[in-house]
């Protein structure tokens, strides 16, 4: 087709934006194979072919769309074979990546434990896991080395002490994170355990709820501290107080890490404690039928809340799902001080709680034994685990402080940590973890040894995570030094593992996601001197009451470098 002088080319039409699986709006055909699996069955069938077929037939029996996604509604997926470095990630299939062992994960809603159950999963982690166990930042206990043949007598072993593995993992409704001290912290306002106990009972088994677009992140805190990382959570509760009426919460949305950080957005509402669960379910619902399905990495709440903005969301909230208006609430104010519990502190019956970290949250199951003893021996009935990979111990009485605290500190758990130690944090890494390109707990543990020796310790906190991948589960982004693992280049053009460095994020005072040292990545070997000099600098040029992250802000680069 030609075209004269002053005629205009027909305008081309606009290209249809692609569908992004939204249930309500693109209907529920299945753009991926992911969401084809979900729909062919529902994901718990996989239980009893593991019952009945896999254990008894062993690993080589398992459907693979059985071994992923399926195995991680119940909690459990494949983790790396050893010896693979981190170069290979990404670059060979999955399959050839993964071992015939396990992770599995034991879901502790609200941090709820107690020595009978701690015994149970110490007991399992001896018999049936190599004596693996991590305390997670959701408050879970991990274990490695699963063989499928066990998973069967290790369920039965569980639901003897009230435990699961159900729902550890996968697209559904995660862990309820919640204040390790509700209903007996004096500085609590409200507690917040009714509302997690009617969420777990009233809406975690129902089926509208086991196929979402991805994980959904819960936390629920009545704690002043506001201990539960509200702020990079799918959805949470804070306290709130309304001139009017009195405590409630407020809700926050759309928070989480990764590749894409968002920081939550409040709801500017005032929720009373029985409404929690409601809207709990109401946002849930959102997820599930507005969230986008078509590509998983943008498959999580915060790409939808950002999309729509936090106004639409409560608009359509509150008109289709819970079908009334929310309460406008105060807006709601950051605690900046410490969100742990480590060491001792009052009880409002006039007892105290213990606080201790084992490093990095790292024990075995021998260690979770020994813990069982001491509690029992002190006729401590109430253990609590916590969002900082703490363990938390309740109902001492004064008397017995001193001892409680020693004979922890004996069995390999910190009751006055250094803040290296109290402040550290990693991910399983590369020697279980199929996205990892880097070592990192194995490595956390001989750091915080070393900034010991070498350093001594802070007067201030100073978190540092190391992340074997850019997943950020263990929380680069918003530590003071953040590690971010990658395979880099060393001197001599050899491929190594290493890390991007990332300094000054903070959840706690003026959350943010620090800042990025612009194509600066250490050598994993480095990390420590990295670190030494890093924080000598900061020791030598920080004002009277500095805190790292302010220091990190108006630092000059080479002193970061």
């Amino acid at each position: 087709m030609t075209t004269t002088a002053g005629t205009a080319k027909p305008a081309r039409a606009a290209r249809k934006p692609k569908p992004e699986g939204q249930w309500k709006i693109d209907g529920r055909t299945p753009l991926n194979h992911a969401e084809q699996v979900k729909q062919d069955e529902p994901a718990f069938a996989v239980k009893q072919r593991v019952i009945d077929i896999y254990s008894k037939e062993g690993f080589a029996s398992i459907d693979p769309d059985d071994i992923a996604p399926r195995f991680k509604w119940l909690g459990i997926y494949t983790q790396r074979k050893q010896d693979l470095g981190g170069e290979l990630t990404g670059q060979i299939p999955d399959a050839e990546l993964q071992d015939e062992y396990f992770m599995m994960r034991v879901r502790f809603d609200g941090g709820l434990a107690s020595p009978e159950k701690l015994r149970a999963v110490g007991e399992i982690s001896r018999d049936y896991a190599r004596s693996t166990a991590d305390f997670t930042d959701r408050q879970n206990i991990q274990l490695h080395w699963i063989r499928i043949e066990d998973v069967p007598t290790i369920w039965e072993k569980l639901e003897t002490v009230g435990l699961t593995t159900m729902l550890g993992c996968g697209d559904v409704p995660r862990v309820i994170l919640g204040s390790p001290v509700s209903g007996v912290a004096a500085e609590e306002l409200i507690d917040a355990t009714p509302a997690i106990e009617a969420i777990r009972e009233k809406y975690l088994n129902r089926d509208e709820f086991h196929n979402l677009p991805r994980k959904f992140k819960t936390a629920i805190t009545g704690n002043a501290r506001q201990d539960v990382t509200h702020e990079i959570q799918d959805i949470s509760f804070v306290p709130s107080v309304h001139p009017e009426h009195g405590v409630g919460f407020e809700c926050f949305v759309g928070g989480g890490l990764s590749t894409n950080p968002m920081l939550a957005q409040p709801l500017g509402a005032w929720i009373p404690i029985d409404e929690v669960p409601e809207v709990w379910a109401g946002v849930a619902g959102i997820f599930r039928d507005y969230g986008f399905r078509r590509l998983r990495n943008r498959a999580r709440l915060k790409f939808l809340v950002a999309q729509w903005g936090i106004e639409k969301f409560r608009e359509v909230l509150e008109t289709e799902y819970i079908e009334r208006k929310l309460i406008d609430g105060p807006e709601i104010t950051t605690n900046p001080g410490y969100r742990d519990h480590i060491g001792i502190h009052p009880q409002k019956d006039g007892k105290f709680y213990l606080g201790v970290k084992p490093t990095v949250g790292h024990t075995t199951g021998e260690q979770l034994i020994a813990i069982a003893d001491v509690a029992e021996k002190h006729g401590i009935s109430r253990i609590r685990t916590t969002a900082e990979k703490e363990l938390l111990f309740l109902d001492i009485e004064r008397e017995d402080l001193t001892t409680v605290a020693r004979e922890l500190d004996e069995i390999g758990l910190y009751s006055s940590p250094s803040e290296f130690r109290r402040g550290i944090i990693s991910c399983t890494g590369l020697e279980f973890c199929k996205l990892a390109h880097a070592t990192t707990k194995s490595r956390a543990i001989e750091l915080v040894d070393e900034l010991e020796e070498r350093i001594g310790d802070l007067d201030v906190p100073i978190k540092i995570a190391l992340n074997g991948c850019p997943n950020s589960c263990a929380r680069t982004q918003v530590a003071d030094i953040g590690f971010k693992g990658q395979t880099v280049t060393d001197a001599d053009g050899n491929r190594v593992e290493g890390f991007q460095v990332h300094l000054g994020g903070s959840m706690n005072i003026d959350p943010n996601f620090g800042r990025k040292l612009k194509g600066h990545k250490v050598i994993a070997d480095e990390v420590g001197d990295y670190v030494t000099r890093v924080v000598t600098k900061f020791k030598e040029q920080r004002t009277e009451d500095e805190q790292f992250r302010d220091w990190v802000q108006r630092a000059a680069e080479e002193d970061l470098s």
